[in-house]
Order: C-alpha cells, then structure tokens, then sequence
C-alpha cells in the first residue's frame, strides 16, 4: 500500500503481508511495514502486538503508533478480519484441486533378469489425499512394496513416495497408478517413459564380456 509519494523525490510505503504454513491458521503472522526511501524504519508484527523501530526516527515512529490504541486494536482486527478470513475461502475453495507431477525410476541401473528397486514419486498435489499402487502387466502388486506418508511441503502442497523391489523380465510391463481428486482419471506411468538410463539383460552383459575376453586374448597369440 502506497501512503506517500512526495514531489521531492522521497517515497513512503506501507508493506502488508501474511504468512502460514498450518492449514488451521493458527500460526498465521500478520505484518506492517513502513519503509522510506527503501529504509526499514519500524514494522508491526502480529506475535508481538506492536511496532517495533529499527533506527531513531523509526522508533519514535513505532512508540506513536504503539501509542494510539485505535490502530493497534485495527491491527488486532485486520488479522482476522483480513488475513485468516481471505486464507479460510482459499483453503475451502472447492475448485483447489492441484494432480500431482509423477516420475518413475529405478535408484540404479536396471537389468532385466535382476533384483531391481523402482520408484514412484508424486510431486506439488493438492489436497493430502492421494493413492499409489503398482500393476505389473496390468495387475496391481500387493507384495515389496513399500510407500512413505505424504509429505507437506509447507506451501499448502504435498509429496508422497513409493518403492517396489522386483525382477525386471522383457516384455512384463511395470507401471504406477496414482489415483487423486485433481486428476480426472487415474494416471498410469509405465516404467521406462520417464528413465533417463538404459536397460541391459544381464545375460548379454556375460556375453560381451566372454567376446572381449576372447577377442584380447586372439589379439595377443597373433602378436
């Protein structure tokens, strides 16, 4: 909010701002700002009831202020009033429905014919409630699996995390169902659209190591 703005080139603002991370509302912080010239001179916070001045002409500022019980009951008020009744109609608002950002991996480089731990992970959702569930060829896997609470992100979004340890085996699809009210159907991600790494079979790994065993010790016999 702008207060003043003077012909001489001087400039008085007052910032407003609030700040929570509790969805109740109870640690909501309400804050007032004077800055002139973008110099602090006093803010009033919300924890303390007051103003408090960071320089001489702020601190006489900040007694004033301190001093006119009118304004400190309007600050009182405006945290209320302003601050959690504005958060309260954001946080019920139906139509805040946030899918969340679904990755698929493995924690190391995956070959098939061995024991493998994937992972699933769901990123910036909102609200908490979210289901993660693993199908492997279109069913859906009860067994290794292992998923984290939701996580709180503190900004009124949530993350949650999934592992499953498995034998990968050539065409056996894996994928991760995310189920959540921001999505209009479940998501689906299958295992390998997402990898940024490459897939061996373990056999053909046997395989090249024999030829290039081979092909050295050919090498040496004709020198």
């Amino acid at each position: 909010q702008l207060l003043a703005n003077h012909s001489s080139g001087h400039l008085l603002l007052s910032l407003q701002s609030t700040k929570m991370i509790k969805e109740d509302l109870s640690d909501m912080v309400y804050t007032v700002k004077l800055v002139f010239n973008q110099k602090l001179l006093c803010s009033y916070d919300s924890r303390l009831g007051k103003y408090v001045g960071y320089d001489e002409f702020g601190i006489r500022n900040a007694e004033h202020y301190n001093n006119q019980s009118w304004k400190m009951k309007q600050r009182k008020e405006e945290l209320e009033t302003i601050c959690r009744a504005n958060a309260r109609l954001y946080i019920k608002s139906e139509t805040r429905k946030v899918p969340p950002v679904v990755t698929v991996r493995s924690n190391s480089k995956a070959r098939y014919g061995q024991l493998t731990k994937l992972e699933c992970h769901a990123y910036d959702f909102y609200p908490e409630a979210i289901n993660i569930t693993w199908l492997l060829d279109g069913s859906e896997v009860t067994g290794d699996v292992v998923s984290t609470e939701f996580m709180d992100n503190g900004d009124w979004s949530y993350q949650m995390h999934s592992y499953l340890e498995l034998v990968l085996h050539r065409g056996v699809p894996v994928s991760c169902r995310v189920e959540h009210i921001g999505l209009e159907e479940p998501l689906v991600t299958l295992w390998g659209e997402t990898r940024s790494y490459f897939v061996q079979d373990s056999s053909n790994v046997v395989l090249n190591i024999i030829i290039k065993n081979f092909t050295k010790l050919k090498w040496k016999r004709q020198k």
